[in-house]
């Protein structure tokens, strides 16, 4: 080990160190407290499987889609390792550097923007809604493209990372959606400097979990207009809606294989226990005394929702109704990028999402 570490300033103030290796390389970890890993140790495993799939069909191994992954390590149920990534940046630093170079009073004005809309969740849904359209004007025009200007000002270089980025973040809005994955705010969704892949981290929030909070989360994945912006002219056009429908008939030609991962949850004992109601505790501990299987009841309804998800079978979150026959891949994908991108849904999100960056 390192003689030094580094203390850094998030809420529950992880350390950087770093190790040593036998082969004489430097291998740096963030050691993390108050977190349970397991979940993101088991979701990173699905993701090493579906990167397999991945190489194996030959229209995303020629796209040379990925999913960008990284080794954790739970020690127990509240602390572990998690790999450090070098060349990171987290979407949130990226957009605001370019905001505030526009505007010299930006962070300013922002914060009282911010304000303003985030005292509003008690009204009603129209005043909240022109209150995030107020709010989406002062972030307007959209500033990402200029990263890839900035960063990689050779053409080759520029058109390729931006590719990258096209394409890693629609692998990760269909795997995403498929899981359930929520609380996609702008620090758990990474960049890689060198190569403008999209790097998600921080797979806590599974199973569609975001639609238990209290302010829910119903957008399927995070489309908001930095990042449609960072995607060029075409935007949600042509790359990303190709990449979203080549990746969603992967999954539902692999859906045996990728959905009896996933029901690894069911018979796991340590996941979601103490989120589990008096009622569904008491059935799992009669069920361990008579001798039968423990099945996590949550769990299951879990599974059943996915296999839905992959079937086609969608729900309109501004309705609330439920599609009566499953979608075409194609249907299905022009679905969730109009709920991704509707400002109806937007302005319903945790302030702290930050969907109007």
């Amino acid at each position: 080990f390192e003689d030094t570490i580094e203390v850094l300033s998030s809420l529950q103030r992880p350390k950087k160190i770093v190790i040593h290796g036998s082969d004489g390389q430097l291998y740096p970890f963030l050691c993390k407290s108050q977190d349970d890993l397991r979940v993101d140790s088991r979701c990173l495993d699905f993701c090493h499987l579906f990167n397999k799939c991945l190489k194996k069909n030959s229209e995303t191994r020629r796209r040379q889609l990925n999913i960008r992954t990284y080794a954790v390590y739970p020690i127990n149920e509240r602390c572990g390792l998690i790999e450090w990534l070098p060349n990171l940046c987290t979407f949130r630093s990226l957009v605001t550097k370019f905001y505030r170079q526009r505007s010299s009073n930006f962070s300013e004005v922002s914060n009282r923007e911010i304000k303003v809309y985030g005292n509003s969740k008690d009204k009603t849904k129209e005043t909240r809604y022109n209150d995030f359209l107020k709010l989406l004007a002062f972030h307007q025009p959209a500033v990402f493209h200029q990263y890839f200007f900035a960063a990689y000002p050779d053409p080759n270089r520029w058109y390729i990372s931006r590719m990258n980025f096209v394409r890693s973040t629609a692998v990760m809005s269909m795997i995403g959606y498929i899981m359930g994955l929520g609380d996609r705010h702008c620090e758990n969704i990474l960049i890689d400097t060198c190569t403008g892949e999209t790097v998600h981290v921080d797979f806590n929030c599974l199973f569609n979990k975001g639609l238990t909070f209290e302010i829910p989360e119903k957008v399927p994945f995070r489309l908001t207009h930095n990042i449609v912006d960072g995607m060029g002219t075409l935007g949600v056009e042509g790359v990303f809606r190709k990449t979203c429908e080549i990746i969603l008939h992967l999954i539902r030609n692999e859906r045996e294989l990728l959905v009896s991962v996933l029901k690894t949850f069911i018979y796991d004992p340590l996941v979601e226990w103490k989120s589990a109601t008096r009622e569904e505790v008491a059935n799992m501990k009669k069920q361990q005394i008579e001798g039968g299987e423990v099945v996590n009841m949550k769990a299951q309804t879990h599974v059943r929702n996915i296999l839905e998800r992959v079937r086609g079978y969608c729900t309109d979150e501004l309705t609330g109704k439920r599609v009566v026959l499953p979608l075409s891949v194609e249907g299905q994908v022009d679905h969730l990028i109009q709920q991704a991108t509707s400002n109806e849904l937007l302005c319903q999100m945790f302030i702290g999402w930050a969907a109007y960056l």
